[in-house]
């Protein structure tokens, strides 16, 4: 974190804390003698704490789960459980030191300077349909694209995954372009943006990044299907030239390569195989750094299912290696 507080997992009997904490649950009970108090649980990135407030008012009603607080107040204990007895508590404001990206795991880089990086790959493209197809879309996702993951247990599920696997991916699209010269990146930039950009709609997410499950037409669809479908609207909405927009329907739904991953085509141009590369590259390259961020050098990761049940090897170096995620 970028400001010193204590840590809940180091808090005893007596101390005062003052500092800033997520709100995980919160609830307005009744007590023996009839008078109402607000029961929480609060939690820094490692850790949790029961805390009541015992004045209740209803000012507090516009506290909820998934909103960080800034509390002041004092741990006792009831029945040999530490408690924090609050004693002022309001919302986390823009201005203060806080951020969401410090207490759940989280891409890098923030969310609204990684969705600026993005449309800056989007203005590159020159083609008129194409650029009007992601540009049209990126709009209308902005918002949630800010936190959204890409997955819910898998690579990039953290606050912001999505964006971070996109703008990799541009990255690393970019660079092979370089090599490779005679692919588009018009092809290359517009069908990675929105590749994925239909987890917004596959998958059920709150403002932290944390999926609650598949949405209906996520379970039903898949978002290679509802991306599909996207292109396609939004492409008729813009009068963009159909067979552009099959163009980039077919580099959505063949990315995943094979049909028992979801997609009916295998790549069919160049710009639609390396898509599907860029995409397994990001993702492997994410899972390795994952699974070996806390091995010590020299030493094995337990089985990674993800990568067919291989125990990785973190190889001995005197450079430091960078986290996958981490707190903003």
């Amino acid at each position: 974190m970028a400001y010193e507080q204590k840590k809940v997992a180091s808090l005893v009997n007596g101390d005062a804390f003052e500092g800033f904490l997520l709100v995980k649950s919160i609830s307005v009970r009744t007590g023996s003698t009839g008078k109402n108090y607000v029961d929480l649980t609060l939690a820094d990135e490692n850790s949790s704490i029961n805390a009541k407030i015992w004045d209740y008012y209803d000012a507090l009603s516009r506290i909820e789960p998934g909103r960080l607080v800034k509390v002041r107040g004092t741990v006792t204990v009831w029945q040999n459980v530490l408690q924090l007895r609050v004693e002022k508590i309001r919302l986390a404001t823009g201005d203060d030191p806080a951020r969401i990206e410090d207490f759940v795991p989280s891409a890098p880089q923030s969310g609204e300077d990684m969705l600026k990086a993005v449309r800056a790959y989007a203005d590159r493209i020159t083609d008129s349909d194409l650029s009007g197809i992601v540009k049209t879309v990126l709009d209308r996702y902005a918002q949630r694209l800010i936190y959204w993951p890409a997955a819910m247990a898998n690579h990039h599920s953290v606050r912001s995954g999505l964006l971070y696997h996109t703008l990799t991916m541009l990255r690393a699209g970019e660079a092979l372009c370089s090599v490779y010269t005679d692919l588009d990146t018009d092809w290359v930039y517009a069908g990675v943006i929105l590749h994925d950009i239909e987890k917004i709609d596959e998958l059920g997410s709150n403002e932290l990044g944390l999926v609650s499950d598949y949405t209906r037409d996520g379970l039903l669809l898949g978002h290679i299907i509802q991306c599909t479908l996207l292109i396609g609207s939004v492409g008729q909405e813009l009068g963009a030239d159909p067979e552009k927009v099959a163009l980039l329907q077919h580099m959505i739904t063949a990315h995943h390569y094979e049909p028992e991953y979801g997609s009916p085509r295998r790549p069919m141009f160049p710009e639609a195989e390396l898509l599907h590369y860029l995409d397994i590259i990001d993702a492997r390259m994410y899972d390795f750094r994952k699974a070996l961020a806390d091995v010590e050098e020299g030493g094995f990761s337990e089985k990674q299912w993800l990568l067919h049940n291989r125990r990785l090897y973190k190889r001995k170096t005197d450079k430091a290696q960078p986290s996958p995620e981490g707190n903003g």
